[in-house]
């Protein structure tokens, strides 16, 4: 079982940037495929991006394709999510989450162990 905790989040304005980090402990960081997602008031909760358990395969929702960059660090068991140019629509709570299962791509109900997610807010 993986414990899973986000950092990162902040208040940033309209093209700014943000990196948010997600630290596991408790499991085998590097069995996981991983992901974020976000979810902003009064909507539902969002694939933003996965990457393989190697971290060899990467997938980004259209929104965020050529904006967001996610990547890994096996060693120190971190999770990172790399944000350019935020636009005000990106605004949301931001959850990492694990996968228990090994498929590619992933689909949202395959992410078992969620984070307790860090805000971020973009000014316009």
């Amino acid at each position: 079982q993986v414990q899973l905790v986000e950092s990162g989040g902040g208040l940033v304005q309209a093209g700014g940037s943000l990196r948010l980090s997600c630290a596991a402990s408790g499991g085998t960081f590097n069995w996981y495929n991983m992901g974020w997602f976000r979810q902003a008031p009064g909507k539902e909760r969002e694939f933003v991006s996965a990457i393989s358990w190697s971290g060899g395969d990467i997938y980004h929702a259209d929104s965020v394709k050529g904006r967001f960059t996610i990547s890994r660090d096996n060693a120190k068991n971190i999770l990172y999510l790399q944000m350019n140019r935020l636009k005000p629509e990106d605004a949301a709570v931001y959850y990492c989450a694990a996968a228990r299962s090994r498929t590619w791509p992933p689909v949202t109900s395959d992410f078992y162990y969620w984070g307790q997610g860090t805000q971020v807010t973009v000014s316009s």
